[in-house]
């Protein structure tokens, strides 16, 4: 069974797991901020990990970094690509731990596909204002690496159904993709579509599953608030780092519960990435990257 450690500070309490360093629970007051998995079982739907070094998909697994062509294994066959990074399957070291906080550590490469090797360490820190979290990536071998990162949480404003919770996300633009693959195919506004969340209002039967940005940042951190109708709700701050922000409704098909949580996922790029170049961070040898988001209770 996978190692976990429990947080508390402030009202607060978090649970993360050594495997994928991954959030398993956080709570405030008793009530569920994040859609928790079960202790010592499988990881349904990425919850709660820290997907690295990509975030979302590269298509067919495939793609070239400073003139070389490198395959990784599809890790997502039912649409063809490599989801969600290397760090997922890991079991990540414990290097600190104390009553509010955590750092984990763990070695991405070199592996099929992935011929670099990247250090990363998150920090988890509970606080009066909230969850924090801070995952840093150190190039360790002597060429440069592709990088990318996001968290995975599924957030949870409260007990009543997911349509009813009222979204307000600082996007002004967002990736269509195909129906298929959800691979890029161009950039749109939110102008008068179903997916401008810039003024607050109920998310409806609004299926959702896209990458946005054109970020608003206030004091160098985009702020998104998710509220359930009863006067409860969530917040998740991120800072620049991630021009990108991916939110997916968790549709699921029956009998399996649906909507259950809003996935809402800061990234440092977008979704293929490593192909389109755009955001990818460019991770020289020796050289570090730093990302931090907090979650926390409205």
């Amino acid at each position: 069974m996978s190692a976990e450690y429990s947080l508390k500070a402030g009202g607060y309490e978090a649970v993360v797991t050594e495997r994928a360093a991954a959030l398993r629970v956080l709570q405030f007051e008793g009530r569920d901020l994040v859609v928790p998995f079960p202790e010592g079982g499988p990881i349904p739907d990425y919850r709660g990990i820290i997907a690295a070094p990509w975030p979302n998909r590269i298509a067919d697994g495939r793609y070239t970094f400073d003139g070389v062509t490198h395959q990784l294994a599809v890790s997502e066959p039912e649409r063809g690509t490599a989801l969600h990074g290397l760090a997922y399957p890991l079991d990540w070291a414990l290097k600190e731990h104390d009553a509010g906080s955590v750092t984990l550590t763990c070695t991405v490469g070199p592996t099929e596909g992935y011929p670099f090797v990247v250090d990363l360490t998150a920090h988890y820190a509970l606080s009066d204002s909230g969850l924090h979290c801070a995952v840093t990536a150190h190039n360790a071998a002597d060429v440069a690496a592709p990088y990318g990162v996001c968290p995975h949480p599924y957030l949870v404003a409260g007990s009543s159904p997911l349509d009813e919770w009222i979204l307000e996300a600082p996007v002004g633009a967002f990736l269509e993709v195909t129906p298929d693959r959800l691979l890029p195919v161009s950039l749109a506004s939110v102008d008068g579509h179903e997916f401008d969340f810039r003024a607050a209002r109920a998310i409806g039967t609004t299926e959702i599953d896209h990458a946005f940005t054109d970020v608003t940042f206030d004091g160098g951190l985009a702020r998104l608030s998710l509220r359930d109708p009863a006067g409860t709700g969530v917040g998740m701050s991120w800072d620049e780092s991630c021009r990108w922000l991916q939110i997916h409704t968790a549709e699921k098909p029956a009998p399996i519960p649906s909507r259950i949580g809003l996935a809402v996922e800061p990234m440092t790029c977008p979704p293929d990435a490593f192909n389109s170049g755009t955001d990818l961070i460019r991770l020289e040898p020796g050289a570090t990257h730093t990302a931090s988001w907090s979650i926390y209770s409205l």
